[in-house]
């Protein structure tokens, strides 16, 4: 069940997390910062030779203790969320933060670090709510920015990009908002039945629909 989940998510987001997961090399050293959703579980499930470490300030949404699959699990303070980050320079293989930037109380310390973490090869995946989602009609499952009340600022996507740029890394893919073909007419089809129960529909589609995310693939330059 769980390997044909990932395996609809890599297909149905050919630029999403678990896309951005089974696109690393073989033994990658990877920092999920920001690990809830059962990341840990479902990121091992796909790459079980991936060495993957999750960072987070408390046990969200788990269906099972993250250490049970994370080779290594981190719970740090919301205060000190980059600088348990920061202990990672140049270590990295990979770095995901998928909606983590929008909770941070210093994004931009905890963006900074990130970057810090990679090494020469390293690549990066990005993902948080874009600007306009702060106008978006309020749904359950948070389609509003402010639906979310641990959601403190929405991240700027430009200022991310110029910030990768001149750190030096290179941007291999960006959406301003995200909107992958089957999910966003999957979203379409259900859009009504969504507006009728005030709620999310499934698999993404209404984020797809609306294009919720923003998402950025990030490499070194030094990667060939």
């Amino acid at each position: 069940m769980l390997a044909a989940k990932n395996f609809l998510a890599r297909q149905l987001k050919r630029r999403g997390k678990f896309a951005f997961v089974h696109s690393l090399a073989r033994d990658a050293r990877v920092l999920d910062a920001g690990c809830g959703d059962d990341s840990p579980r479902r990121a091992k499930a796909l790459r079980a030779d991936l060495h993957y470490i999750g960072l987070d300030v408390g046990d969200y949404h788990q269906s099972v203790p993250p250490g049970l699959h994370a080779d290594s699990y981190i719970i740090a303070s919301p205060e000190g969320f980059a600088q348990e980050i920061a202990k990672f320079e140049g270590q990295l293989d990979a770095v995901i933060s998928s909606h983590n930037l929008e909770h941070c109380h210093r994004p931009d310390d905890v963006l900074e670090a990130m970057f810090k973490a990679l090494n020469r090869q390293g690549r990066m995946y990005l993902s948080f709510p874009c600007r306009e989602s702060v106008s978006f009609p309020s749904r359950s499952g948070a389609l509003n920015f402010y639906d979310d009340p641990t959601h403190r600022s929405v991240p700027d996507f430009d200022k991310i990009c110029a910030s990768a740029r001149s750190r030096g890394l290179r941007i291999d893919f960006a959406a301003r908002r995200y909107r992958p073909t089957a999910l966003m007419l999957l979203g379409l089809a259900l859009e009504p039945l969504g507006a009728l129960l005030g709620k999310n529909m499934p698999a993404g589609s209404t984020w797809a629909l609306y294009g919720f995310e923003s998402v950025l693939w990030l490499s070194n330059s030094a990667t060939t």
